[in-house]
């Protein structure tokens, strides 16, 4: 395995992080085990989670995926060898039967921090992240910004103070971001700066051959400012591997069961991925695991979060560590990304 630094921190992160959405809806608490348990045998640090997982999100699962971790950490008895980030939600995506509507309150985040860790069974978590922005902006694949003056929104400087308490109290270690723009990374640097407040050091948003679009702004920010990118979604939910290229797509696979991910699917991301999938063919390596060897290489990229249903597949994403892509064919991705840049935002 390999490691780099998270952000300014002196904690070492393993460049393939264990991601943990589908844990408690298509993964059960024995899976969810036995892929904590490889992924620790192949030196893997790095776990992330979330207080709305597992995804899609519903009232009867939520917290599941956090609580499958924790009776984990309990049976294994040891924490500190394990780097453990968790996120608190945002408003909207209908979770109305979370906190009656979650917002990034000071009061919001100090009870979502605490049910966090009891169902994770620990009293500190390495990483903790604000899910996605408390404002009317682009996040999940919106393109097109549209102004909305009557927007309520959270202070950013409540949300971040609130952060800051939780690091003092040595519940978080450290704090980043999720789904953010550059306005909201750099205007959060600044607050932090004038206020005294601990700084994000990461933030995790998606990043795929399909969408680059991190790659216009943000990069530029983790480069200077030290902040890691987290990647997730480096396998577009899987239409990376090619299994949805055909007229018949897998029955039990994530875009077929939830077509809220439709993002991925469309002419031109079928386009896109059908190329891709030509390149790793005629330089002889798996789609998926060229694909994931893409980000690992971006140098603004610090952990590679991925995530498994089926252990072959876990397996599979895990080996993608040790590939490094040639010159050749990294020009090759790079004509298919210029004729058709981020089919899929």
């Amino acid at each position: 395995m390999k490691f780099k630094k998270l952000g300014n921190t002196d904690i070492d992160v393993s460049l393939i992080c264990l991601g943990t959405m589908t844990w408690g809806e298509q993964n059960s608490e024995a899976q969810a085990h036995e892929q904590l348990d490889y992924a620790l045998a192949q030196d893997i640090n790095f776990i992330d989670t979330a207080e709305m997982y597992p995804v899609p999100p519903k009232p009867k699962t939520q917290g599941l995926t956090e609580q499958y971790i924790g009776t984990w950490l309990n049976k294994r008895g040891k924490r500190d060898d394990i780097i453990l980030a968790t996120k608190v939600a945002g408003p909207g995506n209908g979770l109305t039967y979370l906190r009656n509507g979650p917002r990034l309150t000071k009061e919001h985040i100090n009870q979502a921090i605490d049910t966090s860790l009891a169902r994770l069974q620990t009293d500190y978590v390495d990483l903790y992240q604000l899910h996605w922005p408390d404002r009317s902006t682009n996040y999940f694949g919106q393109l097109g910004y549209k102004a909305n003056d009557n927007e309520s929104m959270t202070p950013l400087l409540e949300s971040l103070q609130a952060m800051d308490e939780l690091v003092k109290q040595g519940k978080v270690r450290h704090w980043g971001f999720s789904n953010e723009t550059p306005w909201g990374v750099m205007k959060a640097l600044s607050l932090c700066e004038v206020h005294g407040l601990a700084k994000p050091v990461s933030i995790q948003n998606p990043y795929n051959l399909l969408n680059r679009t991190y790659e216009i702004g943000l990069a530029e920010i983790s480069h200077r400012e030290n902040i890691s990118l987290l990647a997730y979604s480096p396998m577009a939910f899987g239409a990376l591997s090619g299994k949805y290229l055909g007229e018949t797509p897998p029955e039990d696979g994530r875009l077929t069961l939830f077509d809220r991910f439709v993002r991925y699917t469309n002419p031109q991301a079928l386009e896109a991925t059908q190329s891709y999938v030509d390149i790793a063919k005629e330089f002889k390596l798996t789609p998926a695991q060229m694909s994931l060897a893409f980000v690992n290489q971006q140098s603004f990229v610090d952990s590679n979060i991925i995530g498994a249903t089926s252990m072959a597949q876990l397996k599979e994403n895990i080996a993608s560590v040790d590939l490094i892509l040639s010159g050749d064919v990294l020009t090759e991705i790079e004509k298919v990304h210029t004729l058709q840049p981020n089919p899929a935002p």
